[in-house]
């Protein structure tokens, strides 16, 4: 897929372990952790995310510092967190899916489109990767079971136009709290109903 203008930042060692890289020290210090402080790090880093996906009981208002102005999204990839500002010091948070290793990014973008039981139609990239998407090249049509984009997608434009990005619901609830797309973000279908409705076209999206 094509992305925003993104930050270069390094993939981690092992795939199985990916979800598990610790971005922010990465970003606030510009290295990599040493690998015993990587394999600590990570054992304390799986726990969390595991007991918060386990804990999760739907969207919650929450404190949350940002001179951001109400209604702008901010999406923290290593918290598999999106929080919509509120304003006053508080957003409301949801749990969400984003990128697997390899797909992960960052960057600045505006909503463009908004759809409801949206068409799928996975770029030729995605076909390469996986050739039995290629029957739905033409797009697989939305309101169906099958359709990975679920009932809602928001999506992510930016100076150069489409990104490819998309914020949308999930025919893989499960995945939900999980690094697990092909870098986009997933939403539980009722929560992206209720994001949906809330964000108009030319909302403010940053992933960090």
């Amino acid at each position: 897929m094509l992305g925003l203008a993104a930050v270069a930042l390094p993939v981690a060692a092992s795939p199985a372990q990916a979800f598990l890289f610790d971005w922010e020290y990465y970003r606030r210090t510009g290295k990599r952790r040493s690998k015993s402080s990587q394999k600590k790090q990570s054992r304390k880093t799986s726990k969390t995310l595991q007991k918060r996906k386990l804990a999760y009981k739907g969207r919650e208002i929450v404190a949350f510092s940002s001179a951001e102005k109400p209604g702008t999204i901010i999406i923290k990839t290593g918290e598999r967190a999106l929080y919509q500002v509120i304003g006053k010091g508080r957003a409301m948070r949801y749990l969400v899916a984003v990128g697997k290793e390899g797909f992960s990014w960052s960057g600045v973008a505006r909503i463009g489109l908004k759809r409801e039981n949206p068409t799928w139609t996975p770029p030729p990239e995605m076909i390469e990767r996986t050739p039995r998407y290629a029957k739905w090249k033409d797009g697989m049509p939305g309101g169906i079971p099958e359709n990975p984009l679920g009932v809602r997608a928001l999506y992510l434009f930016n100076k150069g136009g489409d990104t490819q990005y998309r914020i949308h619901g999930t025919n893989a609830p499960s995945s939900i709290g999980t690094a697990a797309s092909s870098g986009c973000i997933r939403m539980l279908n009722k929560e992206v109903i209720e994001l949906y409705k809330s964000t108009p076209i030319g909302t403010k999206v940053i992933v960090l």
